[in-house]
């Protein structure tokens, strides 16, 4: 039974403008047993450049370890990409999978092995046939248009109860380029180094060196900041392909002051991706912001914000709308970051509960109440130590995730 979609959802799919250089699809093919949409394909021209960042998970399924392989040279002709099994923990019998499919795509487009990308998402531990994907290629390719947005963001999710897109509009140069991006998560979201899965795309001139740079610069802004259930995926992969067809000349340094404006646009897609996959996390009903102030670092404000928002008593507190604030200082101790106790300040929703490391003598909860009711939960904390700051994005935890996942596998 599909899912009800989340009331945090985006009211309806964005208009992704055309690409030029790239293509995408997304059907069935049958690899999940509902019959739901299960393969995404994007052909890219000639020329384009290609930068990556994955799961930095151990047990990485072999489509993340044979991207982190293909990345080397740096260009890209066509991306692949299934929902329905992660091919993950599969042995040599997923490296088969991958190789048979990058066969199939290489003899189809005409391009090199390392010119193709392959990710996947779904149960881990099913072995796949060696065909599963490849054998279907050719039944996908002729439905590739430059419009098929809505389709291949659909054939991407597992769990998800809506598609995730955005676009962005920047200047390089004088010359207007275009950013369009495609997203799933829900479930098994603490990334590291990426999200579950999401294709970037742009017809920016831009060199592959530049490009890594400021995919891994936003990924740390945006996917590494949010968290559903502290739990990272096998199959972690972001991908951004430039094509160079905006009419830009290349630009090859990140610090280019040129690419001030796209590094903006990019952040902001990214940002606006990684909510929509909190926004989507299984089971969830509030939004949370957490912002962290007064730490040692950024990267310590960054802990700090993680361990709030993995705390499965403040993510419960936050679902039964009870403005236990007492949970917050708990995991600020508990994150293994400098926190002076006697200085630390705790607000919700813009109400100052704590300050100097105590409640505050004319504190009044109502509002708190009050707040704790929306849907959208702000909650600032200032450590007291230094001028680090960072803010992440985590849901509440509620039943829904509970039932989701004991109910994956039906």
């Amino acid at each position: 039974m599909p899912l009800a979609r989340s009331p945090l959802a985006p009211e309806s799919f964005p208009v992704l403008p055309a690409i030029p250089g790239v293509r995408v699809a997304g059907q069935a093919v049958g690899i999940k047993k509902t019959g739901a949409p299960d393969l995404f394909l994007a052909a890219i021209d000639p020329g384009a450049t290609v930068a990556g960042v994955f799961t930095r998970s151990l047990c990485a399924s072999a489509p993340v370890e044979w991207c982190r392989r293909a990345l080397h040279r740096g260009s890209v002709r066509v991306v692949v990409a299934n929902s329905g099994n992660s091919n993950a923990f599969t042995g040599r019998a997923g490296e088969i999978t991958v190789e048979r499919t990058v066969q199939a795509a290489t003899g189809l487009f005409g391009c090199d092995p390392d010119e193709v990308f392959i990710a996947s998402t779904g149960v881990i531990g099913e072995p796949m046939a060696p065909d599963a994907i490849g054998g279907k290629l050719d039944a996908v390719a002729p439905n590739l248009s430059p419009d098929a947005w809505s389709q291949a963001a659909e054939a991407i999710r597992t769990t998800d109860t809506f598609p995730k897109a955005a676009t962005r509009k920047a200047r390089i140069g004088g010359f207007e380029v275009t950013i369009n991006g495609i997203a799933k998560g829900s479930g098994m979201i603490a990334p590291d180094m990426a999200t579950m899965l999401a294709f970037v795309f742009t017809d920016a001139a831009i060199g592959q060196a530049a490009l890594q740079a400021m995919l891994a610069d936003a990924a740390d802004r945006s996917f590494n900041a949010i968290t559903v259930d502290g739990d990272t995926s096998t199959s972690d992969t972001l991908l951004l392909v430039a094509t160079g067809k905006a009419g830009n000349d290349p630009v090859r340094d990140h610090r280019d002051p040129e690419l001030q404006d796209f590094r903006r646009a990019l952040d902001d897609l990214m940002i606006d991706l990684a909510h929509q996959v909190v926004r989507d996390g299984e089971g969830a009903q509030k939004f949370v912001t957490i912002r962290v102030t007064g730490a040692e670092s950024n990267r310590a404000a960054r802990r700090v914000g993680l361990a709030i928002a993995n705390s499965p008593l403040v993510k419960t507190a936050i679902a039964g709308e009870d403005a236990n604030w007492g949970r917050i200082v708990m995991a600020v101790g508990k994150a293994g970051e400098k926190a002076d106790r006697d200085r630390l300040s705790i607000s919700i929703g813009g109400v100052e509960i704590t300050r100097d490391g105590q409640r505050v003598p004319d504190y009044d909860e109502a509002p708190v109440a009050a707040h704790m009711k929306g849907r959208e939960i702000d909650i600032a904390v200032d450590l007291g130590v230094g001028t680090g700051e960072g803010t992440v994005w985590t849901c509440d935890l509620t039943h829904g995730y509970i039932s989701i996942n004991a109910d994956y596998r039906s």
